[in-house]
């Protein structure tokens, strides 16, 4: 897959309270945007908090639609992206032309980012160290589900190849996953991987709240 531009942030002007905090410097990390409970809008919040973002396609597939005139066909491009160490997001666009699918999944992604609660909650290693998730997690999506459990050191990332590349560019390095239903589903098999993530976030988002 071809690099997407990379931003002139010098030139970016925020539209947003967020975007401007940002710009600004009154906001460092991401973290503390997720802990504001407030939504991204603007792609140049995650390019500037998030400058080691990788992108990986992970289906270009064509969908139709019909029309009282014809079928219209266009392409939809499921992206996921993440910099290795704790943070991912999926990402969906759809255009008549590959690339302008790719770019807007891409966008997508960036505004889905998520902040994935990394630990070691496998009984088996107790290494403290943050190389699998903290808990058992679960989410389903259409007819695929899956369940995401922590794994021991040295296990390495039990999964199919579009659940390995979620969980991997997400920081997680070791981990037993159980899928079922429609799993050849590539779509479908990314989002429910990425809910469950997004559940352990959810999770600890409300833990510091609290806190």
């Amino acid at each position: 897959m071809e690099e997407d531009e990379k931003p002139n942030l010098a030139e970016w002007k925020p539209r947003t309270k967020i975007g401007m905090m940002v710009k600004s410097g009154e906001i460092t990390s991401i973290e503390q945007i997720f802990a504001l409970g407030k939504p991204i809008k603007e792609v140049e919040i995650v390019d500037s908090l998030l400058p080691n973002l990788e992108d990986k396609s992970l289906e270009i597939a064509s969908v139709q639609r019909m029309t009282k005139n014809n079928r219209k066909q266009k392409y939809r491009a499921t992206v996921v992206m993440g910099d290795r160490n704790g943070h991912v997001g999926i990402g969906v666009g759809k255009d008549v032309e590959v690339r302008p699918s790719i770019q807007t999944a891409i966008r997508n992604a960036k505004q889905n980012i998520i902040s994935v609660g990394l630990g070691c909650g496998s009984w088996e290693c107790n290494c403290g160290t943050h190389h699998s998730i903290s808990m058992i997690t679960r989410s389903k999506c259409g007819s695929a589900e899956i369940i995401l459990k922590p794994a021991p050191r040295g296990v390495g990332l039990a999964a199919s190849a579009t659940v390995r590349s979620v969980l991997d560019l997400a920081g997680v390095k070791d981990m037993w996953t159980f899928s079922r239903g429609r799993t050849r589903d590539r779509y479908n098999m990314a989002l429910a991987t990425f809910n469950a993530l997004k559940a352990l976030s959810e999770l600890k988002n409300m833990e510091s709240l609290k806190s």
